[in-house]
């Protein structure tokens, strides 16, 4: 997979290892993020972010992402309600690979309550299959895991690695559909939060439900 530089609007881009809350995960994800850093072998493909404005991320607004220049491979960083959300670009390849490896991972049909809404309970975990969208906090301690999507061996990680994100405080891994791979320290996928996507499909808004849009 090409590999792209990482990019910045003139907003700033919104850093995807901010915690769910500002006080004592604030800590643990930095903590979790410096500690991982050496052993980062791939470069990210990520872009630009859209950071919404102080009031609306104090009060929880829905958060609208433009997703019309996001390239397949490359994912993108929002805040909302304090916590980062990544979107994804899967790759036709990378869709095709999902059900390859689920007799690895801890709950493949995500059956475990209260991570995954009833619509996103499909072989993508998303309502579009080449969009993933999730919350980017690890389900163990709250840490914000790091992309890796190249495949294959790398620092860390298995030599069958099939892409996808390695939580660098206690070794938690998650595939590009965001489900846990068994035996980890996480004991749940990483969530889904409620989104919509606009009519033309070229914007996300996050915290809206399909059945009560705006």
């Amino acid at each position: 997979m090409s590999q792209h530089p990482t990019q910045s609007d003139e907003q700033g881009a919104v850093d995807p290892n901010l915690p769910p809350d500002p006080s004592r995960r604030f800590w643990v994800a930095s903590a979790c993020t410096l500690g991982g850093v050496a052993g980062v072998a791939t470069a990210v493909p990520f872009v630009g972010s859209f950071a919404p404005s102080e009031k609306a991320k104090a009060a929880g607004a829905p958060v609208e992402a433009d997703i019309s220049g996001l390239a397949e491979g490359q994912m993108m960083t929002v805040e909302w309600r304090g916590k980062p959300v990544w979107i994804v670009r899967r790759t036709k390849a990378e869709l095709e690979d999902l059900p390859k490896h689920d007799a690895e991972l801890a709950d493949p049909q995500s059956d475990r309550p209260g991570f995954t809404p009833e619509w996103a309970k499909n072989e993508y975990r998303s309502r579009k299959p080449e969009y993933f969208v999730c919350i980017g906090i690890c389900t163990h301690l709250g840490c914000s895991p790091t992309a890796h999507f190249q495949t294959g061996a790398q620092p860390g990680l298995p030599n069958d690695w099939p892409g996808g994100w390695l939580c660098p405080c206690h070794g938690s891994t998650f595939d590009l559909a965001g489900r846990v791979f068994a035996n980890k320290p996480a004991p749940d996928n990483l969530e889904i939060p409620p989104y919509v996507f606009s009519a033309d499909g070229t914007r996300i808004t996050i915290g809206v439900e399909e059945d009560n849009k705006a």
